[in-house]
Formats: structure tokens, sequence, C-alpha cells
């Protein structure tokens, strides 16, 4: 855990679609009280134009600290910064892919791979569909290094009302993987009436 007085996570977002998903998770971090590290590829910024109003500026105001993507010697590049771990969210193939072979050409896959090696949660919120085989060994590989493959799928079951709640929901089911508890997140049996059908 981090020795700070607050606990720290590390954001990525990749170019993959989905920004929301990163820029939620920025959100549920200073609703939390978690001292978010962001990442922001260069895809990413072109994904934010095309998927949003936002400008990178604001993008990083959302953030406590804000790290540049070819800034191989950032706090974040070494294990002895201590961190809950890190969220790509979302997460694209190419990323995927780099952090599964070790390839540490950018911040992003530096940071995941040290995560790994420390053995903290690396969540990755991968986007894409359909997967072909390359795909899916290449998850499996992550899997078994000691990632978590998190794409972020509707739950159909808390009944959302809008994209909102829907991104909300995926985003808060990645951050219960670190051991927060955002209240944006329903929870079957607590938050929902459990429908058992007897017949």
């Amino acid at each position: 855990m981090a020795t700070a007085s607050r606990p720290r996570l590390i954001v990525g977002i990749s170019g993959a679609s989905g920004i929301a998903y990163g820029l939620r998770a920025l959100a549920a971090c200073r609703d939390l009280g978690v001292e978010s590290h962001l990442i922001l590829s260069k895809a990413a910024i072109l994904t934010l134009t095309q998927e949003t109003d936002h400008s990178v500026a604001a993008v990083g105001a959302m953030a406590d600290v804000v790290h540049k993507v070819g800034d191989i010697g950032a706090s974040v590049s070494s294990g002895s910064f201590r961190t809950l771990g890190m969220l790509i969210a979302p997460c694209s193939v190419r990323t995927m892919s780099e952090i599964a072979t070790g390839v540490t050409s950018t911040l992003l896959s530096r940071a995941a791979d040290v995560t790994l090696k420390e053995r903290r949660p690396l969540v990755l919120m991968v986007r894409e569909t359909p997967f072909h085989l390359g795909h899916l060994r290449t998850m499996v590989r992550l899997a078994e290094m000691g990632a978590t493959i998190a794409p972020p799928l509707p739950a159909f079951y808390t009944k959302p009302l809008t994209l909102d709640e829907m991104v909300d929901q995926s985003v808060g089911r990645a951050l219960d993987l670190f051991g927060l508890d955002w209240r944006a997140v329903k929870r079957w049996g607590e938050d929902l009436e459990a429908i058992v059908d007897d017949q």
C-alpha cells in the first residue's frame, strides 16, 4: 500500500475506444480520496478528440499527477514508488500486447511492467471485439503473469437508464479489484433485490 497520506493509483488511458472509462476512473479516484497518477498515450489524445469535447488540459486537471508518456524516468516507473496498482481504462490491444511481451517502449507499458513485477494489481479494461486467437493467447499470457483482464461489459441486472450508469458500473467493478468501494456501483444483494423464479 502507499505510504503517502493518501493511497495512490496509476490510471493509464490508451487509444482504444471508450475513453469515458478512464475519465470516470479519474473522477472516482477524486471521490474516494485516492491520489491518481495519469498516463495518457499519444493515441488516447486522438480518441479524446473523437469521443469527447474535453481538452487534454481538462483531462489532466482531473488527475492529481500527470506523467508524460515518454518520461521513462517518472516516479511510477520504479517499484520503490508505492501504489495500489494500475488500471488501464480503456486498454488497447497494442498496449495489452506490449505489456505481455515485456517491451516497455513508453511509460504506460513500463509502469504496467513494474506493477506486475512488484506483484501489485494490474487491471486491463480491454476494448476489442471480436477477439482472434492471438488476442486470447495474449490475455492468457497476461493472466499467467498476474494481470486481471476486465473488459467493460454492461451489467444489465442493474437496469441502467443511461450510458453513464453503464460506464460507472464497469469502472466501479474494476476499482473493486483494488479494494476501492465507489458509491456509483450497484451491488447484487445490497442495492438490488434478487429475483428468484421458483417455477
